[in-house]
C-alpha cells in the first residue's frame, strides 16, 4: 500500500468517525428521547444540550420554560452565548444557509417544502422570542440551581432563611 493510499484510508476512516459521532449527537439533541451524555472534555457535550434546546424552541417551547443545568460557570456561559447567536444568525441568514443550518440541525426530520418553510420562519423568529421573554432561557450550573432551591425552601431544607453560600475562595478549613 502507498502512502497517498493509507493517508486516503485513514481519511476516509476518520470522516466515517465524524460521521457516526455527528449522528449520535444529533440523535442526543433529540428532545423526544430522554438521553444521559456522558463524555470527556472538548467532545461535544454543550453541543449536544444547545442543540436540543434549539430543537425545542423550534418545537415551539417557550423559552421561559427551560432550565438547563452544567457543571461548571463557563460551561453555562458558553452555552448561553451559542444558543443566542445561532438564533441571532438565523433570523438574518439568507434562505439557503438556513435551510443548511435546519437540516444539519434536525436531519431528516423535514420531510417537505411545506415543513421546511415553517421551520424557517420559526427559526427567524426565535432571536426576538429569546429577547422578549423575561429572564430568557435559564442555563445554571448544578451549584447555583442547588442554592436557588434551598434560598426558595429554607424551612424545608432546615436552613436559615437569610444563610449565605461560602465561595471556595472564603472557606476556611
Amino acid at each position: 500500500m502507498s502512502n497517498s493510499e493509507i493517508q486516503d484510508d485513514y481519511a476516509a476512516q476518520r470522516t466515517k468517525r465524524a460521521d457516526k459521532a455527528t449522528e449520535q449527537q444529533r440523535r442526543a439533541a433529540n428532545p423526544a428521547h430522554c438521553v444521559w451524555v456522558e463524555a470527556s472534555a472538548g467532545t461535544g457535550k454543550t453541543k449536544v444540550l444547545s442543540d436540543r434546546v434549539l430543537r425545542l424552541l423550534l418545537n415551539d417551547v417557550n423559552p421561559i420554560r427551560l432550565l438547563c443545568l452544567t457543571y461548571t460557570k463557563a460551561a453555562a456561559v458558553e452555552m448561553q452565548s451559542r444558543i443566542t447567536q445561532r438564533l441571532s444568525d438565523w433570523a438574518v441568514k439568507d434562505e439557503a444557509d438556513l435551510d443548511k443550518d435546519l437540516n444539519k440541525l434536525l436531519g431528516n426530520e423535514i420531510k417537505s417544502a411545506q415543513e421546511a418553510r415553517s421551520y424557517r420562519q420559526k427559526a427567524r423568529t426565535l432571536f426576538a422570542k429569546l429577547l422578549d421573554a423575561p429572564g430568557g432561557i435559564k442555563v445554571q450550573t448544578i451549584h447555583s440551581f442547588c442554592t436557588d432551591v434551598l434560598k426558595r425552601f429554607p424551612l424545608e431544607a432546615g436552613v436559615s432563611p437569610y444563610f449565605e453560600v461560602l465561595e471556595d475562595e472564603t472557606e476556611t478549613f
